[in-house]
């Protein structure tokens, strides 16, 4: 397990979850968390995490629930991507932020200041999680800079966590 600190673990009630999973049910318009299942909010070093038993599934961003790669991985949204090309592929799974030239698709209801995932385009499996830097419009534009800065990624602390 990698060392990443967490502090702060409670079981959440079950109307607390019931708004985080419609909320995370809306936005990525697939089944996520259920009332049944028993969720855990903790303090992660950069954003709260959700544990469903032991799996972190879910972040907390600025008050903003999210999946993390691992709960993309189990929930298959099919809202809220970026795919990016697979020259871009290696910098992203580094961590390294999105570059609007790399982007070639993205989902049609993305505004600046939302959380994204970001896949690749042959595998469409997720590779990141960030948070848009540009609407839907201006990711697609391919314009040169940043289009997504990155938060959590496959092969960071928080992915080797649960592992």
């Amino acid at each position: 397990m990698a060392d990443i600190r967490i502090r702060k673990r409670k079981r959440m009630r079950e109307k607390e979850i019931k708004s985080v999973a419609e909320e995370l049910n809306t936005l990525f318009c697939t089944q996520t968390f259920t009332e049944d299942d028993p969720l855990d909010i903790a303090e992660g070093p950069d954003f709260n995490l959700l544990f469903c038993g032991n799996d972190i599934l879910g972040m907390v961003y600025e008050g903003k629930p999210f999946l993390t790669v691992r709960g993309l991985h189990k929930f298959k949204p099919e809202k809220r991507f970026i795919t990016v090309d697979m020259g871009a592929v290696k910098f992203v799974t580094n961590g390294a932020d999105v570059m609007g030239p790399g982007i070639i698709e993205a989902d049609d209801d993305i505004n600046e200041g939302d959380l994204v995932w970001i896949r690749d385009e042959r595998n469409r499996m997720p590779l990141a999680v960030g948070m848009a830097l540009r609407d839907s419009e201006g990711i697609r534009a391919k314009e040169k800079g940043k289009a997504v800065m990155m938060l959590h990624y496959v092969g960071d602390k928080l992915w080797k966590a649960g592992e």
